[in-house]
């Protein structure tokens, strides 16, 4: 996850090795009374020590002896994106699809996803169960192929994903290790009434960089941070400042009694080091997804398919409405619940089942809770006037589905419109699917309108184009220096080469608006 603000990132955490501490410890509780001066104390060498403030904690030794255990690493192999790949000659360009947000090369019209190198990362989570659910972050398990879950006793275990949740960046994977049949496992919990308060300590346990078995420490400092991306409409984050670094993700933060108050799951930071503003994920929400994700292995949210967008203060102003908050509707979905249900563009939306909401992320939020079917109720404002209206809950769709971006990441349920799919057709010699660019296309991939060829809209996966980075949204604009118009046009230049004795074609591909050549094996 990352998203711009101020000139700062905000950065997801997963990275070269990770875990923290979870909870059931215990600790000394903080005192209420007010801070006062060191005292100075004698020490053995004869230089003076100091005692630690009345109510702070004399060492949290204590706690991450008691909750370590349940923390552990997650080393996940996956397939390298061909984002990190280069074409040989052209080391200084990135091989990156426009306009996609998945993984390039995939979702062609044949299915099959690019042969590409294997790549290993690691991430944090906790056991939240003796039978060994664990709970991690999305973005650590999101492209798993394998996962083996390292135990603090370094035993290594294989575990499988049981579900994630894009929205709020949260997974559960699960031991499934016939090593480790009939073990039980150590495990903490969530706290989800005694909330800490600001300036709180907060405890974690990680292997930031790889380390391994790091504790940090820390306050709360701030609750409800809004960190401007997708997750955002379903997180109201925990601001803390115990360090925590790329190889966190995933990993608890927990109060001195060692209970789990939320789940690290970002970083804000100019340069990607930890600078002491970190973002965690809090126990009542990560708690109740976990349990979504092992009951169904999915998360199922309300939806009423509208596009909203704050009602500022000014507009407020603008329309005679002093100090009325909420969102207000710019489109509906055509067809969706809120439209069948008589909701208007222009409509203030102030409250969600008679809970008043301030912002669309509030709104979107609440509008969440609903499950399919169930009635909610919008209190709105129309022509200055208060109403409420009874809106049938849809199902949301997932995240990547909407079509989330810059712009439009605040909705509730607005889908972003898709081109329709040219008509394509596959050229097996070279392991393509290719078909017309339409203005659609043009569109969503960003292609220029002097660029001419043919659209690529498949990769086979165990082809040549496949394992060198070609990729949905490329567009083919040569063969062998032969201009391509039709895949007539790509099967007399291959058979063309065929002929001439040649196994092999030098193709012409447009990315980004610029050539790459790429020499391609023509398959028997």
């Amino acid at each position: 996850m990352t998203a711009r603000k101020s000139g700062f990132v905000v950065g997801a955490i997963a990275g070269a090795g990770v875990a923290c501490a979870a909870l059931a410890g215990v600790g000394m509780r903080m005192g209420t009374a007010a801070a006062e001066a060191p005292v100075a104390r004698p020490s053995m060498t004869g230089a003076p020590t100091f005692a630690p403030p009345p109510g702070a904690p004399m060492s949290f030794a204590d706690i991450f002896e008691k909750v370590s255990p349940a923390v552990v690493q997650i080393n996940v192999t996956s397939k390298a994106s061909p984002q990190g790949l280069r074409i040989p000659g052209l080391e200084g360009f990135d091989i990156v699809p426009r306009g996609q947000k998945g993984k390039p090369g995939q979702d062609g019209e044949d299915g099959d996803s690019p042969a590409t190198p294997k790549q290993q990362s690691a991430g944090s989570g906790f056991f939240i169960s003796a039978d060994g659910y664990i709970v991690t972050n999305n973005h650590v398990v999101a492209d798993a192929d394998d996962i083996q879950v390292v135990m603090k006793d370094g035993r290594e275990l294989k575990a499988t994903l049981v579900g994630r949740d894009e929205g709020t960046d949260l997974a559960v994977v699960k031991v499934i290790d016939p090593k480790a049949k009939g073990a039980d496992f150590p495990y903490v919990n969530f706290e989800n009434q005694a909330k800490p308060r600001v300036g709180d300590w907060v405890i974690t346990i990680g292997n930031p960089f790889g380390l391994g078995g790091t504790a940090t420490a820390g306050i709360i400092s701030a609750y409800g941070r809004d960190l401007g991306d997708n997750t955002s409409s379903f997180v109201n984050y925990i601001q803390i400042d115990a360090p925590i670094n790329r190889g966190n993700s995933g990993g608890p933060s927990f109060d001195i009694y060692g209970r789990v108050i939320g789940v690290n799951s970002a970083i804000y930071s100019p340069s990607g080091g930890s600078v002491g503003i970190g973002f965690a994920i809090p126990a009542d929400i990560a708690e109740a997804t976990a349990k979504q994700l092992i009951s169904g292995g999915k998360v199922v949210r309300g939806y009423i398919g509208v596009t909203i967008q704050d009602f500022s203060a000014e507009s407020a102003e603008a329309l005679g409405l002093k100090d009325v908050k909420g969102a207000i509707v710019a489109e509906l979905v055509p067809g969706g619940p809120a439209a069948k249900a008589g909701l208007l563009p222009d409509d203030i939306l102030t409250g969600v089942n008679g809970v008043t909401i301030a912002n669309r992320s509030e709104l979107t939020r609440e509008v969440a809770k609903a499950r399919p079917g169930e009635s909610i109720k919008m209190s709105i404002i129309r022509d200055g006037k208060p109403r409420v209206i009874d809106v049938k809950s849809g199902t949301r769709p997932a995240e990547n589905a909407l079509g989330l971006n810059d712009d439009d990441q605040d909705q509730d349920g607005g889908a972003a419109p898709t081109p329709d799919k040219p008509v394509s057709q596959k050229v097996d010699a070279l392991g393509l699917t290719l078909g017309p660019i339409d203005p659609a296309s043009r569109q969503t991939y960003k292609i220029d309108s002097e660029i001419k060829g043919l659209l690529i809209t498949g990769v086979k996966g165990d082809s040549d184009a496949g394992e060198k980075g070609l990729a949905k949204g490329d567009v083919l604009a040569n063969i062998n220096g032969a201009a391509v118009n039709s895949v007539v046009d790509v099967n007399n230049a291959v058979a063309s080469a065929k002929k001439a004795g040649r196994n092999s074609v030098l193709v012409k591909v447009i990315r980004q608006n610029r050539p790459v050549f790429v020499p391609l094996k023509i398959a028997p």
